[in-house]
C-alpha cells in the first residue's frame, strides 16, 4: 500500500510540475498589450483553457497534499523493525575501571 501511494505521489508531483510549466504567467498579458504578437498565444488559445488548467492543477495539488499526509501517517505508524530481529541481543562485556595513575613526587628545585 505504501509503495502504491509513493508511486502515485511521485507521478502527481511530476504532473504538477508539467502543468505549472505549461501555464502562461500573469506577465504574458502585459507583453501582449505592447504588440508582442506571439507572446499572447498559448497551447490552448488566448483565453481558453485557463480555467480548465487551473482546476486541473488545483485538483492535482489536493491529491499531492493528501498523499503527503498519508505517507507521513504511515511512516509514523510502521512497526519497529530491525535487521537484527532474528538474532539474540548480546550484552557488551563489562569494562573494568582503570587503575589510578601513580603519583610521582616533583623533583626538588635547585
Amino acid at each position: 500500500m505504501t509503495t502504491f501511494i509513493t508511486i502515485l505521489h511521485v507521478l502527481i508531483s511530476l504532473f504538477i510540475i508539467g502543468m505549472v510549466l505549461l501555464q502562461s504567467g500573469k506577465g504574458a498579458e502585459m507583453g501582449a498589450s505592447f504588440g508582442g504578437g506571439g507572446g499572447s498565444q498559448s497551447v490552448f488559445g488566448a483565453g481558453g483553457g485557463g480555467n480548465f488548467m487551473t482546476k486541473l492543477t488545483t485538483a492535482a495539488a489536493i491529491i499531492f497534499m493528501l498523499t503527503s499526509l498519508t505517507l507521513a501517517y504511515f511512516s509514523g505508524h510502521m512497526p519497529a523493525s530491525s535487521i537484527m530481529s532474528g538474532k539474540q541481543a548480546q550484552k557488551p562485556a563489562p569494562v573494568a575501571p582503570a587503575a589510578p595513575a601513580p603519583v610521582v613526587p616533583a623533583a626538588p628545585a635547585k
